[in-house]
C-alpha cells in the first residue's frame, strides 16, 4: 500500500456510468455499488472521509423513460438526469443506511466550482456533512445545466470538488487499471504506467479515447484531471473499477496508476490564494488581532478597525496591520456592506445586527496565507 493511500485523510472517489449502469439492461449494477460501499465504510472505520462523486444519473434516468440509444438531445438528457437522479440517490441512500452511515446528495453546476462565492458555500456544506459524519454524494445537476453537461464526464469536475475540499487522493475508477504507453486494443505494445511524478507532453500524447457509449470521457479528461489535482496538492490514481470492491483491490494490489502532487493541499490552496487572487480589498487589523493570527487563529469581526476597497463574499482581500504593512491575504466570509457593520463587533452581536447568523470568522483560518510566517 502506497504511502499517498495510506496516510489519506480525505478521499474523493469518482463513478463512471459504465461502472454503475448495465450498458444493455440500462439498470443499476447493485452487487458492484454495495461492494464499493463495503469499502467505503471500512475507509471511514479507519478514520477517513470520504465524497463520492457519480456519474449515472442520465443512463439510469433514459431506460425509465424509454430513451433510445444512441446520441442524446440536451432536453433528452435533462429529462433523464430528472428521473435518474431520484433512483441514483435512493440507492445510495439505501446502501450507505445499510451499513450505519448517512448518504447526502450534493448538485452542482460548473459555476459553484469556479465561482468563488459559489465555491465557498459547496466548499462549507460539504465540510459541514463531512464534519458531521455524513458521505457526500456529489453529482452535476445535469438537469438544469447546458453546455456545461459535458464537463469532463465527471473526471475534471471531480478533481474541482477535490481541489475544492483540499482532498489528499482523488481515486478515478475507470474501465482502464491506469494509463498505458498506447491505447489499450490498439495493437501498439502498450505498457502500464505504475507512477507518473510530471505530466509532460510525452505522457499527454498517450492519452487516448477508451470511452464507452455510457462513459463519454476517455484518458484525455483523465489527464487533465490530473492537471488540476496535482496542482492543488491532491495525488490521483487512476484504477480499474470493473472488479468487485474495487477500492480494496486496487490498496492491494497496486494495480493502477498514480499521479503525485509536489505538495499537500494546505499548502497549494495557500499559495494559490497568496500570489493567484486578485485582490478586491483590504482589511486593517489592530495589534491583538495581528498576533492572533501569527499564532494560528482566524480573523475575527472584534480585531478589525477598518475596511478598504469594495468585495464581495468570497473574493480575496488584503490583511494590513494598523500601520498598513501587509500581513497575509485571504478569502473574506462577508460583502463589503455586511462586513463594514461587523467590524469591531463580537461574532456573537453578528447575528442581530445583520439578521443572520454567519460565520463567525470574518476570514477563516483555512482560507488565509500569512506573509510573516511564510504560511
Amino acid at each position: 500500500m502506497r504511502p499517498e493511500w495510506a496516510k489519506a485523510r480525505r478521499i474523493v472517489v469518482k463513478i463512471g456510468s459504465a461502472l454503475l449502469v448495465d450498458n444493455e439492461a440500462g439498470v443499476l449494477r447493485a452487487a458492484w455499488l454495495d461492494a464499493l460501499c463495503d469499502d467505503i465504510a471500512e475507509l471511514r472505520k479507519r478514520g477517513k472521509e470520504v465524497i463520492l462523486v457519480s456519474s449515472g444519473a442520465i443512463a439510469l434516468g433514459r431506460n425509465l423513460l424509454g430513451v433510445p440509444k444512441g446520441p442524446l438531445k440536451l432536453e433528452d438528457s435533462q429529462a433523464s438526469a430528472a428521473v435518474g437522479q431520484i433512483h441514483l440517490a435512493h440507492a445510495y441512500e439505501s446502501a450507505f443506511r445499510a451499513r450505519g452511515l448517512v448518504a447526502a446528495q450534493v448538485l452542482v453546476t460548473l459555476g459553484d466550482t469556479e465561482e468563488r462565492r459559489r465555491y465557498l458555500n459547496a466548499r462549507s456544506t460539504i465540510s459541514t456533512l463531512l464534519k458531521r459524519g455524513a458521505v457526500p454524494v456529489v453529482n452535476e445537476n445535469d438537469t438544469v445545466a447546458t453546455n456545461e453537461i459535458r464537463y469532463g464526464d465527471n473526471d475534471r469536475l471531480a478533481a474541482r470538488v477535490a481541489s475544492m475540499v483540499s482532498a489528499d487522493c482523488l481515486v478515478l475508477l475507470s474501465d482502464v487499471d491506469g494509463l498505458y504507453t498506447a491505447p489499450p486494443g490498439s495493437g501498439a505494445d502498450a505498457k502500464r504506467l505504475d507512477v507518473v511524478p510530471e505530466i509532460t507532453a510525452e505522457i499527454e500524447a498517450m492519452a487516448g479515447d477508451v470511452g464507452s457509449e455510457l462513459s463519454r470521457g476517455g484518458m484525455v479528461t483523465k489527464i487533465e484531471a490530473a492537471k488540476i489535482a496535482v496542482q492543488a496538492g491532491t495525488n490521483m490514481v487512476i484504477a480499474s473499477g470493473k472488479v468487485t470492491n474495487p477500492l480494496s483491490v486496487f490498496a492491494e494490489a497496486g494495480i493502477c496508476t498514480w499521479f503525485l502532487a509536489h505538495s499537500d493541499p494546505v499548502t497549494a490552496r495557500k499559495r494559490w490564494i497568496g500570489g493567484t487572487l486578485e485582490p478586491r480589498g483590504a482589511v486593517f487589523v489592530d495589534p491583538g488581532a495581528a498576533a492572533a493570527l501569527g499564532s494560528g487563529k482566524s480573523l475575527l469581526p472584534a480585531g478589525v478597525t477598518h475596511i478598504e476597497g469594495y468585495f464581495e463574499r468570497g473574493d480575496a482581500v488584503v490583511i494590513r496591520s494598523a500601520g498598513g504593512t501587509e500581513i497575509g491575504r485571504g478569502l473574506i466570509a462577508y460583502g463589503h456592506a455586511d462586513a463594514a457593520a461587523i467590524i469591531g463587533r463580537k461574532s456573537r452581536e453578528i447575528a442581530g445586527i445583520l439578521g443572520y447568523l454567519g460565520r463567525p470568522e470574518l476570514i477563516h483560518r483555512d482560507d488565509m496565507t500569512l506573509r510573516r510566517t511564510g504560511s
